[in-house]
Parts: C-alpha cells; structure tokens; sequence
C-alpha cells in the first residue's frame, strides 16, 4: 500500500457497517456503566459496608476473565457478529437478574446477575476486532476510534437512564437503583438490531481487504503451526507483551479510581444523577476523543499513544485524591478515562497489526484476558487501601501502576506506526510495502 493510502476514501459499504457498529456501541454503553455508578451504592447499601464496595466491578472482571479467549476463539471460528450478539443476549439477561436482586435487596442474585452481565460485556468487546478488521494498517486505528467514539453517545445516555428511572420509580413503586438496571434489555434489543445489519462479517472482509480497497496488496501471512496460536504464544512476541502489560495497567487503573469516586461522590452526599454524571465526563474522557486519538496513533505510532495515555492515567490519579472538590474529581476522572483511551485504541490497532484476520479474536481474547485480571484484583485492592490507609494513598497506587509498561514501552521500538523491530515477516512486507 502507498503513503498515501490514509487518504484513500473509504468505501460506502464499510462506511454503512462502521455506522452500525458504531451507533450499537452507542446503545450498549448506555448501559455499560451501570456497575461501575450504582453498583458501589448498592453493594453498600445491602451489607452495609463499603470493603466491598467494588465487587461488582470484580465480578465483571471475573467473568471477563471466564469469556474472554473462548469468545475470541469463537469469533475467529464463527465470525464477529455471533459472539457480540451472543454477549448482548447475556447483558440483557444479566441486567434483568440484576434489577431483581436490588428489588429483592438480594446479594446472592446481585452477584449471578452481575456475573450474566459480565460475561456478556466480555463476548461484546469483539466489537473492536471488527471495527479493526475492516480497516487497512494505516487507517486502522482511525476505524477503531470511529466505532468506540459511539460509545460517547452511551456516556450522554446513562444520565438520563438513571435520570428517567428517578421520574419513574414512584409510579411504579420501584427504588430508582433497581429500576435503572431494567433499562438495560431495552437498548440491547436496539443494538442487536444493529449488528444484525452488519455484513459481510467484518472478519470475511478481513480476509479480502483488496476487494473493497483498490490497490490494497495483502502482507504475506507467515504460516502458523497447528495449536500454536494461544495466550503463550502471544506473550513470546514483545509488543504484544507490552501491549498486554500496558492494558493491565490502564484497565486495572481505571476500575480501581472509578469504583472509589462513586463511592466517595456519595460518601459527600452528592445525588445518583450527580454521580452519573461524573461518569459520564468519565466516559467522555474514555470514548469521546477516540477519532482523533485513532487518527494520531496512525500518524506518530503505537507506542507514543500509549505513552501519552500513561502520563494522563496518573495525572488523574492523582487529581482524584487530592482534593473533596467535585469539580477536581470529576476532571481526574476524566484524565483516568482519556489515558485509558489513549491506551485501548493504541494496543488495539498494535494487535491487528501483528496479527492475521483468523487469529485476531484471540489476540484481543487474550487481551481481555489481562485486563480482567486487573478489573477482578484492583477494585478489591482499592478498597481495602482506601478503608485502612486513606484516600490518598489510592493516587498513589495508581501511579505506581504506570512503572512498568512505562519500562517496557521504552524498549519498544517503532520506526514506522504500526511496524515493530524484531517482528513478524507480516510486519515487515507491511514496512516494505508502506515505503513504496
């Protein structure tokens, strides 16, 4: 492919299926951030202790961990819409079972539906594969950044869900933290429709880039051995590696400051539509630059996104701590978001760009992998932090999180973005064909 191949326009057919992933990303958010802005309130509320407070963002993380590679194994068999309608199913069901359990003020069935909700939030992050799927190298982080930016519109919605249930509860004689949580199936519905109007399947378009991007020549794909692609295999190639190590941190980060902000916002008597909209200006932060963060990773690399997304991940860390203010909080909540952003769309496109079309369900299966380990272990770790040894020690935490894939990017090299030294014969032929 030449240089100026970004310029190249995008074809009308993935600009319709780039449409519909985008606005079903749109739908789903709305939804998406339910646990990590009432579950905190409700958790507590039912024991009566905030040690727990992030145990449902944990068990999220948990399930992640459960569905992440067999629904990355089953998207590279099936396709990518089978396994996002599948989680969608899931979230639909999980969120149901979730608004009985705060309406029964039941922890055992809180913690089944949340586990149903989790593992369908996992199955549908193969959304990103096919946004990445259907984009050549160099415009491939700018096609992910166009779905997620969808999301921005769910960041905008979730208010007014929570908003809409504190309307409605005393009609219906429901508390609005239950009522919240049966929003859910309804934009579910909305977006299976949407994914069902993708087509072909972002990963048969994978597999033909050329025929839908004239002069696009396809890189050679090294030939893999039988069983040898897996999650080892993967963290024997060291930008991958760094990538999984970098997204361990921002996610792990991330979840571990969002369950504690929600938690303090109450603590300081701030309403429920007041901490949604904390997290909204959170998720703004984590999908609303997402086109142009896309269009800078094309431009000056992988690896110098990520970077930034470190920088801007422990400033909000520490913005978060220190002080009460919710204006200061709300900014750091914002910068966790972003550098989370930077981080996502970066690693993402990193993935896609060393892997083939048939492996990459896996990759990012093996991704999720990392990043539900963090989402499972930090919250918990937060919380305890923050129950025995202060707030402030929390931004710190966070912080500390950064060194390492900070070390690692370091030693990373890119010469030309989304083509790393010591890599495949695959990211050579794209070196060799993107200097022509």
């Amino acid at each position: 492919m030449s240089r100026n191949a970004s310029k190249t326009p995008i074809p009308p057919l993935i600009k319709r299926n780039t449409a519909y992933l985008a606005s079903s990303q749109a739908f789903n958010g709305a939804g998406a951030q339910m646990v990590p802005t009432l579950g905190p309130v409700l958790v507590t509320q039912m024991i009566n202790s905030a040690a727990l407070a992030g145990i449902g963002s944990s068990i999220t993380g948990l399930s992640r961990l459960i569905i992440a590679y067999p629904i990355g194994k089953f998207t590279d068999a099936y396709g990518r819409r089978a396994g996002v309608i599948l989680g969608l199913l899931l979230v639909g069901s999980g969120a149901a079972v979730t608004g009985v359990a705060a309406v029964a003020e039941s922890f055992p069935a809180f913690v089944v539906g949340i586990l149903v909700l989790g593992l369908g939030t996992g199955a549908v992050q193969q959304l990103r594969v096919a946004a990445a799927d259907m984009y050549p190298p160099n415009r491939r982080a700018e096609g992910l950044g166009i779905v997620l930016t969808g999301s921005l519109v769910g960041a905008l919605a979730s208010p007014l869900l929570i908003k809409a249930s504190e309307i409605v509860a005393p009609d219906v004689g429901i508390e609005p933290i239950a009522l919240a949580w049966f929003f859910i199936p309804i934009v579910v519905v909305m977006s299976m429709v949407l994914v069902l109007r993708v087509r072909p399947d972002p990963k048969e378009i994978a597999s033909n880039l050329g025929d839908y991007y004239p002069g696009y020549s396809p890189p050679v794909e090294p030939q893999q051995a039988a069983g040898k692609v897996g999650l080892f295999y993967f963290v024997r190639h060291y930008p991958k590696l760094t990538a999984f190590i970098t997204m361990f941190a921002a996610q792990g980060n991330m979840n571990m400051m969002m369950v504690m902000t929600s938690l303090a916002l109450n603590h300081h008597g701030h309403t429920l539509s007041a901490i949604s909209v904390s997290v909204a200006i959170h998720v703004m932060g984590m999908f609303g630059f997402s086109l142009p963060l896309g269009w800078l990773a094309d431009r000056i690399g992988r690896r110098n996104v990520m970077l930034l997304g470190l920088v801007q991940a422990s400033l909000g860390s520490w913005l978060i701590v220190a002080t009460p203010a919710y204006a200061a909080i709300t900014a750091g909540t914002f910068f966790v978001g972003l550098g989370w952003s930077c981080v996502n769309i970066a690693a993402t496109a990193l993935y896609a760009d060393t892997t083939s079309p048939a492996e990459r369900g896996r990759v990012i299966g093996a991704n999720d992998t990392f990043t539900a380990a963090a989402a499972i272990s930090m919250p918990i770790v937060g919380g305890v932090v923050v129950e025995y040894m202060g707030l402030p020690m929390l931004g710190i935490l966070g912080m500390s999180l950064m060194a390492p894939p900070l070390a690692l990017l370091l030693r990373l090299r890119e010469p030309i973005p989304g083509v790393f030294e010591g890599g495949s014969s695959e990211e050579a032929e794209q070196a060799r064909s993107r200097s022509n």
